[in-house]
């Protein structure tokens, strides 16, 4: 049913997100200890989360059907299946949807627990090589114990209906003067990003307003439904977390145990969130730039001044590109930030923009469009997959509000302003601008009765910076919040500490202290 390949790195898969920075016009992150499982009061429970669509519930909407997953081994120990779910919860004849899964089953069957899912984040990373290559991002405790599940949620990966919405991403990635010199510049990023839009929505049809985190979170509880589980546990990275906060909040009596790592703030508007996150790459590029121009050896190191040779640099890409590999667009700022945007979710990648940027000071853009085609996943034969096209398309649909291109312009400073090395941008992001109004736009977070979520945070991830996931931690009823040290985007598996922390937690349901350090 599915090839399988390589698993992407967990620094490079989780939240790719450039919106409203400028640079990219059309892309833009249980049961308490010792007691039974929580229960929620139908008296304060006031909305079905198999039904509501935003606040309103409808009482008439039918129950949801049985569901079962068709599970078939793809090699000992690994099985895969499809699950087919309503695309509309509240509407049966809509339609369905077909998710692809894949399960590690526990190496220990008399000590299995039960079943844990995982999501990798995006939104739009598929989640089911995470399940084939589980032995390699969890450690022995949880892979003996737990049946280890990832899936491509709706609309990405090998599930269907998938999100379509171009084929080439060079012309909207690749091809922006994102310091627009006139009218005429700044009108073709205007329309770009409705092209864009446009294609997203004449592709992908009605089914569209189906593909929002609410939906995503209601998929989950239909999986644990059909696997016959009361309760489960659940894993998510970077957006994966909003996924996890949203299914804790809809589902909260069938949590058995669940860990945020990576976690976005869920109180942000969208300007909000890209403007957290644009000062989160700024510092992490400045972090990265002092060490250069402190280490002789680093190859960008322009004696002791890497920070001017890459502004003088980014300044010389804008005024005129220079060759990468034949065929492809030259490189100019919008591709070289993605570039530098995808080192920054992990220092372990920083040797490799030194080496890129070196190369870009003497007229060779290959490097800096290597990352950059890393950044969108972009396979070795030449194709796309259609991760950036449901990024968009899920993050809109979360999205109440949409911004004219006036009042997206008008935010153009702020980033400038909050981020100007990463954030240089003369115009809005248009991100959402040309979608239709959501119908389901996310709910409010709040875990109210699922008991202790683990939130990771890492003290210097760019992507889901900290004050974010601080948020997170205290917006949910029981949020208990774990700082990891380090310079890379989600922090398990850092250290021995989150191991142990998380070990804890997910196999013995013993959460950690509040503001636990690792």
């Amino acid at each position: 049913m599915r090839r399988k390949t390589a698993l992407v790195s967990l620094a490079l898969a989780l939240t790719i997100s450039a919106c409203a920075t400028g640079e990219n016009p059309v892309a833009s992150e249980s049961r308490p200890a010792g007691s039974s499982a929580a229960t929620t009061d139908a008296s304060t429970n006031q909305t079905d989360p198999l039904t509501t669509q935003g606040t309103t519930t409808d009482p008439t909407a039918p129950e949801p059907e049985p569901v079962s997953i068709e599970w078939s081994e793809l090699e000992e120990g690994i099985d895969e299946g499809v699950i087919e779910v309503p695309l509309d919860y509240s509407d049966p004849s809509a339609g369905t949807a077909s998710l692809y899964l894949i399960r590690h089953r526990a190496t220990d069957p008399d000590a299995r627990i039960g079943s844990m899912l995982i999501n990798p984040g995006g939104p739009g990373v598929p989640g089911s090589d995470y399940g084939y290559f589980a032995p390699q991002l969890f450690s022995e405790a949880i892979i003996e114990r737990f049946d280890v599940i990832g899936w491509d949620p709706r609309g990405t990966g090998a599930s269907a209906p998938a999100i379509d919405c171009v084929d080439d991403y060079d012309r909207y990635y690749g091809s922006i003067d994102i310091t627009p010199d006139d009218d005429a510049e700044r009108q073709e990023i205007v329309d770009i990003a409705e092209e864009f839009q446009s294609g997203c929505v004449q592709r992908t049809g009605d089914a569209i307003q189906y593909f929002g985190t609410n939906n995503s979170a209601r998929d989950i509880d239909a999986i644990r439904r059909a696997l016959g589980e009361e309760q489960i546990t659940y894993f998510g990275f970077s957006y994966g977390s909003e996924l996890g906060a949203v299914w804790v909040t809809l589902f909260p009596d069938t949590v058995r145990a669940a860990v945020l790592d990576g976690a976005i703030d869920p109180t942000a508007d969208m300007v909000e969130a890209s403007l957290q996150q644009s000062k989160g790459f700024e510092q992490t590029l400045a972090t990265f730039l002092a060490r250069c121009s402190a280490d002789s050896s680093c190859e960008f190191h322009n004696d002791g001044d890497a920070e001017g040779a890459f502004d003088a640099l980014m300044l010389e890409l804008d005024d005129d590109p220079i060759p990468t590999d034949p065929g492809r667009p030259p490189l100019n700022r919008q591709i070289a930030l993605n570039g530098v945007a995808q080192a920054m979710y992990s220092d372990q990648f920083w040797p490799d923009l030194e080496r890129a940027l070196a190369e870009a000071q003497n007229g060779d853009g290959r490097g800096l469009l290597a990352l950059h085609d890393s950044y969108f996943q972009r396979d070795a034969d030449g194709t796309w997959p259609n991760m950036l096209e449901a990024f968009q398309t899920i993050s809109c649909m979360d999205d109440p509000m949409r911004s004219t291109v006036e009042q997206e312009d008008a935010e153009a400073a702020r980033f400038s302003e909050a981020a100007p090395r990463f954030a240089p941008g003369t115009t809005g992001s248009y991100f959402c601008t040309f979608y239709p109004e959501s119908s389901d736009p996310r709910i409010d977070i709040t875990g109210a009765g699922a008991g202790p979520v683990v939130v990771i945070g890492v003290t210097g991830d760019s992507a889901t910076p900290l004050e974010g996931t601080r948020r997170m931690a205290e917006v949910l009823e029981q949020g208990v919040l774990v700082v990891v040290d380090g310079d890379q985007h989600t922090g398990y598996g850092l250290n021995a500490c989150t191991y142990e922390v998380v070990d804890r937690y997910v196999v013995d349901l013993e959460p950690p202290a509040a503001g636990t350090e690792c």
